[in-house]
């Protein structure tokens, strides 16, 4: 018997669109991440790049648990001295409430080249309106509550 390995042509995308109301940050991030990889299917390959696209709507009414609102910080550096910049959780919420989603994904993808092409494939909204409808509608994926 010869082991199976996937091939590049095989690799069929669809497409997934996670509802972000009332969930919580971080168990949303592990399921787009998981969809983003490609764990879920059986043509699973570490080597390759089998995921799917998500789209994630509702950004804004994403919920978080305990004093990480307030906690948590983003951090980035310009490069310069004194360039260490910090924005809290509560505040990127009400700013950009899309960025929040995109950082915990990101942290939960594989730090390579192939991890960058998964990055390309999220698709993060405020709302529920989305440019994607055709996209969704002809694969009729949608994520369930499990």
């Amino acid at each position: 018997m010869k082991t199976y390995s996937t091939k590049a042509s095989e690799i069929e995308r669809q497409w997934h669109v996670i509802d972000a109301s009332d969930k919580i940050l971080g168990r949303l991030a592990t399921q787009a991440a998981r969809l983003l990889i490609g764990k879920h299917k059986p043509i699973f390959s570490r080597h390759l790049d089998v995921g799917d696209f998500v789209v994630v709507i509702n950004a804004e009414k994403v919920r978080v648990t305990g004093n990480k609102a307030k906690q948590k910080f983003y951090y980035r550096h310009s490069g310069y001295p004194g360039g260490l910049k910090s924005i809290s959780l509560e505040k990127m919420m009400q700013t950009n409430p899309t960025r929040a989603i995109e950082y915990a994904v990101k942290g939960m993808l594989p730090h390579t080249r192939l991890g960058a092409n998964m990055r390309e494939r999220l698709k993060v909204y405020v709302g529920e309106a989305h440019p994607h409808p055709a996209q969704t509608k002809a694969s009729s994926a949608s994520v369930e509550e499990k």
